[in-house]
């Protein structure tokens, strides 16, 4: 069996005191293969040094939208120059999209610059992690709006509707599932939305450090990507699969969702 953790943070200075630990608890709960989603330059030059050094981890390039108003051409400029420079490593574009929960950056910068990151990645043919937070409705009009019948992306952390999953689908978009799948209240409406998904659309992820799926949860608030079995075992509950044959579907999503040979 194998897992591939779709979305982490292992950049994260909550790693620094016991990182090769926490990668050998990975390797052993059978997480063969991690992507670390870029947020910022600086957690992405950290993100490239461990993914030389390491096998099977991989990195995006993207501006998280919390940081949009720090975006800017040289910063795309460099990315698309890292990107060409690493192809072997930096599978994907992102993570990026809109969050108007918080509101770290106007609302207009981060459109702004969730145009221009879909341009990058069109550009270089990149897969796209989408961010999506509070947007009512602004996220999906976008997308409809830069419809690409030859971009792959997911929908990283779903915790929208049915209707919002539908819409993704339509669009060929993959939805990546986390931790949130395991929690009693939180996840409620996300188990009966996981039904509906068809496995050759989902993928796994735990965005550690954050969103500790149970019950792990009730142990330690840092997440990292050993606990994303917690998350394959909750669907493999929900779907009533067999959970090699899912775990096989899971692995090959993620290897075409990001470009890497099975």
């Amino acid at each position: 069996m194998r897992l591939f953790d779709s979305h982490a943070h292992i950049d994260d200075e909550v790693y620094n005191v016991d990182f090769d630990k926490m990668l050998h608890r990975a390797y052993d709960a059978y997480v063969e293969a991690i992507m670390v989603a870029g947020v910022t330059p600086e957690t992405i030059a950290k993100a490239l040094k461990i993914a030389q050094v390491n096998k099977n981890i991989f990195i995006s390039v993207g501006m998280h939208p919390h940081e949009a108003q720090y975006c800017s051409d040289d910063i795309i400029d460099s990315y698309k120059h890292l990107a060409l420079q690493y192809p072997s490593i930096i599978k994907a574009w992102g993570e990026a999209g809109l969050d108007f929960n918080r509101m770290h950056s106007p609302r207009e910068i981060q459109e702004k610059w969730f145009l221009r990151h879909i341009e990058a990645a069109d550009e270089l043919n990149l897969s796209m992690i989408f961010h999506e937070r509070d947007s009512e409705g602004r996220f999906l009009q976008i997308l409809h709006s830069m419809r690409h019948r030859e971009r792959k992306g997911v929908v990283h952390c779903f915790s929208g509707t049915k209707e919002e999953m539908f819409n993704y689908l339509d669009l060929g978009y993959y939805i990546g599932l986390t931790g949130i799948l395991t929690l009693q209240k939180r996840g409620d409406i996300l188990r009966e939305i996981a039904l509906l998904i068809p496995d050759d659309r989902i993928v796994i992820e735990t965005d550690a450090p954050y969103l500790t799926p149970v019950p792990m949860k009730n142990k330690t608030r840092r997440n990292e990507p050993a606990f994303v079995r917690y998350v394959f075992n909750k669907l493999v509950e929900i779907k009533g699969s067999d959970a090699e044959t899912l775990a096989q579907v899971l692995w090959q999503n993620s290897c075409k969702l990001y470009n890497i040979p099975l």
